[in-house]
């Protein structure tokens, strides 16, 4: 079975190799690895003591971070090496200041895998969430260095629980501990025979609380939400957008709104900007003449959203009409009634705060309109709803403790 897992690696290389010319991302993911090990090789020191943190992509690294920094915080002599698999997570935190060593994950061939672990001899790997390397996997569990997956989450969807899916159950049987999110996902892996377990939840609590307790300050931004409930929708594709145009075109007095896309494409962003009847204003090209009479701001940066949120009243969330929806926690800390499209059951934390009636499905504007106004019009529904929120965040922190628990014993 490996060698068509291997077989399979290497034709999802070549799709990317061909769709390179055309794609940015595809081409990012492929020039970000050449000359990978050379470059390793010549910044790599002789005797230093290596934790690998291994994260898919920006959304995993969030949850990582806040244990990468509190055992960098523990243990400062060692060092950290970070990779990603995508190029929206390294593009973004190459420069991490927390992390010793920054790079893309090779290609988990058995060459690569063998050669990448030899290059860094770490003495802990942890692996966040979901991203599963069986050719990195297997150097890993040969040179009985030890690997752990923090604030995994698992359904019963998944290959491992599926009738062809031995191999794959047998290759988490040989992970050191495996820290997941919730007891769903504890009893599908006890029932495949995994035991190396425990419940730790999810790490994100951790990081968007600690956001929450000291928020960097924007006072652009500050200076254009004052004295008005501000509706912020975060991390938006298209469809999000022409709902939410909708939505401001319905003129709602005393409103203002700040958008802030998934992808900065100005093509993108003039296209919604078209759409909307009221004066709209780039945070990138701020005037302040522009703070006092504009009803819209868009972000046009990576990277803030996490933090804006502080200025909101009400938040949407966007991938609700795709794929599934982002990150709604970092809203949540920030006391908010969180809405988004259809498209959230792989969201276990929508999922709860929807059943707290502190999260709201839409699937239409007119729905999103109804619903945004029920909250302006509602004071005692907007502070309760926002009590809500923030305890749910606070209930449900303290993974990054179970995690390090975890790490410390296996150092």
């Amino acid at each position: 079975m490996r060698f068509f897992y291997t077989l399979f690696i290497y034709l999802y290389y070549t799709l990317i190799l061909v769709a390179s010319p055309f794609n940015k991302k595809a081409n990012s993911w492929i020039t970000g690895r050449k000359h990978l090990f050379k470059n390793m090789n010549n910044k790599r020191k002789e005797h230093e003591n290596i934790i690998w943190f291994h994260c898919a992509s920006l959304g995993e690294f969030e949850q990582g971070r806040p244990v990468i920094e509190k055992l960098k915080a523990l243990y400062p002599s060692k060092k950290i090496l970070l990779t990603f698999f995508s190029p929206s997570g390294f593009d973004i935190k190459q420069n991490y200041e927390h992390a010793d060593y920054i790079y893309y994950i090779p290609l988990d061939t058995p060459s690569n895998a063998k050669k990448f672990i030899n290059t860094w001899n770490p003495e802990v790997v942890v692996f966040v969430k979901y991203e599963y390397w069986y050719n990195h996997f297997n150097v890993l569990y040969k040179n009985n260095i030890p690997l752990i997956i923090i604030s995994a989450i698992f359904n019963k969807n998944q290959h491992f629980f599926k009738p062809y899916g031995h191999w794959f159950r047998n290759q988490l049987k040989n992970i050191d501990h495996i820290i997941v999110q919730n007891n769903e996902s504890l009893e599908l892996l006890k029932g495949i025979g995994v035991k190396n377990l425990s419940v730790g939840g999810d790490t994100r609590f951790d990081r968007v609380y600690d956001i929450s307790i000291n928020p960097k300050t924007f006072e652009n931004i500050k200076r254009f939400s004052q004295d008005s409930l501000v509706f912020i929708a975060g991390s938006t594709w298209k469809k999000d957008e022409n709902i939410i145009a909708d939505l401001i075109n319905n003129d709602i007095k005393d409103v203002k709104y700040i958008i802030a896309p998934h992808e900065i494409n100005s093509q993108q962003i003039n296209s919604f900007i078209n759409k909307i009847k009221y004066k709209t204003i780039l945070y990138s090209s701020i005037k302040e003449k522009d703070l006092k009479d504009a009803k819209v701001m868009i972000i046009d940066k990576i990277g803030l959203l996490s933090h804006i949120y502080q200025y909101g009243s009400i938040a949407y969330i966007g991938g609700g009409f795709g794929k599934g929806i982002h990150n709604i926690l970092e809203a949540a800390v920030f006391g908010m009634p969180v809405i988004f499209g259809p498209n959230y059951k792989k969201s276990a934390e929508a999922i709860a705060l929807k059943n707290k009636d502190v999260a709201f499905t839409i699937k239409n504007s007119t729905e999103l309109i109804n619903l945004t106004k029920r909250f302006i019009n509602n004071d005692e529904l907007l502070k309760e709803t926002s009590f809500l929120s923030k305890g749910f965040v606070r209930e449900n922190k303290g993974a990054t403790e179970k995690a390090l628990s975890i790490i410390k014993k296996l150092t």
